[in-house]
């Protein structure tokens, strides 16, 4: 049976695992980055590199995306080697990275004029690990009829919710920051507390895993933040970027954020103390006494 093939752009941290995942189903990936290190080490893994986000496109009819920034996405879609650049007309771009949903809805509508490329906005939640096994989270946004025709590529990656039309699911990403990021510094504070107290905090997860504080972040990311394992699965300066997204977001719906406001304060401090290329629970060192929190 002949493998099918498809197209990944963008092979950091996520983006890696998420080419094994794919080569790991029977697919045959097709994958571009601007780094020749990130392209080496996927080529090694099973990825067929090519040199330009256009020429993926050449050899795929659905090409996934999960690019740092904003501008890396409108590089990767727009730029001089980008996929609009090629025959794109009836293919899918669906895009994994954390984009600002106007932005995802005007050039969505922009592929679509231009060169009668569909886009579905897909962002994860989940890490590495869980795109490496197949149990991300996908909030999607988009078309109906394109959304299912993606959905079997999706659902290889985890669990797919479609939350409605273009934006949908870079909303809802957003909805999954404001979760997940304040949680960071909640979990850290606990941590600090347990620690203070004089308890053994390695116990925590389990003596409070079946009440309303039991959670996939107590269970997986708090032991990492007793053991200080900052080993980065995402960067706190990304913390930091989708903690500035969250803002724009609600200041442009009206929306009171006052916990992701103080959250985004922490996050800059740990930023500027040069610790941006940690993991974002390495928040941790601004409540543990390894970095002077300020009031």
């Amino acid at each position: 049976m002949e493998k099918r093939n498809i197209g990944f752009i963008g092979l950091g941290l996520m983006g890696s695992a998420f080419a094994e995942r794919m080569i790991e189903c029977g697919l045959q990936v097709y994958g571009y980055d601007r780094s020749a290190e990130r392209l080496s080490s996927a080529g090694q893994t099973g990825v067929h590199i090519v040199k330009s986000a256009a020429r993926v496109a050449n050899h795929c009819d659905q090409i996934h995306v999960c690019v740092m920034t904003t501008d890396d996405l409108h590089d990767v879609v727009f730029g001089e080697q980008g996929l609009s650049r090629a025959d794109v007309r009836g293919k899918i771009l669906v895009d994994h990275s954390t984009t600002p949903a106007g932005v995802t809805r005007e050039w969505a509508a922009q592929l679509d004029s231009e060169s009668g490329m569909a886009w579905i906005d897909a962002p994860v939640s989940g890490g590495p690990p869980a795109a490496r096994e197949g149990k991300l989270a996908i909030m999607a946004g988009g078309a109906q009829q394109i959304i299912e025709r993606a959905l079997p590529m999706l659902q290889m990656l985890g669990s797919c919710t479609h939350m409605g039309a273009s934006g949908a699911g870079q909303v809802t990403k957003m909805v999954n920051q404001v979760l997940v990021l304040n949680n960071y510094c909640v979990l850290a504070e606990a941590l600090a507390l347990a620690e203070a107290g004089g308890v053994d905090a390695s116990k925590i997860p389990t003596a409070l895993a079946t009440g309303y504080a039991g959670s996939n972040m107590l269970e997986k990311l708090y032991p990492r933040m007793v053991s200080r394992d900052f080993e980065p699965a995402g960067y706190a300066f990304q913390v930091l970027k989708d903690l500035h997204m969250v803002g724009q977001l609600a200041d442009s719906l009206g929306v009171p954020t006052p916990m992701s406001s103080r959250t985004m304060d922490l996050f800059r401090q740990l930023n500027e103390g040069g610790d941006g290329q940690l993991d974002g629970i390495a928040v941790l060192k601004l409540f543990s006494g390894d970095t002077r929190l300020n009031d």
